[in-house]
């Protein structure tokens, strides 16, 4: 097997990418420029060297602790809590959040044989009890894993003081009525707002 056959495997391995999608990368580096595929290959076998877990947070970073975690601009009282590291990338992104995080690591799920104690929720409810925290805003993904989570967490904030609220789901923006689901519909009537 050839270096570029063992690329389009490896490639085509990834969330996303089919076999077709694969080979399309792999003949686009063998045109780019040297510093292009340096480069990227440089960031990718330092990824899993310098990239970490954020030990307050669960964020990806390379530093210790990460920079929203150290950053006093951050609303200190608001705790936004998400499954995954990719998810805090996706609201940060939105530029409208301006809180804390708490990375879960996953989601509760039975049939996965993964339960409360196998996720960030100790040290989340620690964190909760020794800060300055007001609010969590459950972040979790509208899933039946996603919902369960939140539901098991909202039973775990709420006595201890806190407001605990939950994103908003419904239809997305640029979509048909038409095309909603059962589920993103009841959901969208649910979350509505007065305008």
């Amino acid at each position: 097997m050839t270096a570029l056959e063992r690329l389009i495997e490896n490639l085509a391995k990834l969330p996303g990418l089919g076999r077709k999608s694969a080979s399309r990368i792999a003949y686009h580096l063998m045109k780019a420029e040297d510093a292009l595929v340096q480069g990227l290959a440089r960031d990718i076998s330092q990824l899993k060297e310098k990239v970490r877990n954020c030990p307050v947070c669960g964020g990806y970073t390379e530093e210790i602790p990460c920079r929203i975690c150290t950053d006093s601009q951050r609303d200190r009282a608001t705790l936004c809590v998400v499954e995954e590291p990719k998810d805090l990338l996706s609201i940060e992104l939105t530029r409208q959040y301006h809180g804390l995080y708490h990375v879960l690591m996953g989601v509760i799920s039975p049939i996965d044989g993964i339960g409360p104690e196998d996720l960030l929720i100790a040290s989340l409810l620690r964190r909760v009890r020794e800060g300055e925290i007001k609010e969590v805003i459950i972040a979790t993904n509208p899933t039946v894993e996603g919902e369960a989570t939140a539901a098991y967490l909202a039973r775990l904030l709420k006595p201890l003081g806190l407001r605990v609220t939950r994103i908003a789901m419904g239809i997305p923006v640029g979509s048909d009525l038409e095309f909603a689901d059962e589920v993103t519909m009841t959901k969208s009537l649910e979350n509505r707002r007065e305008l």
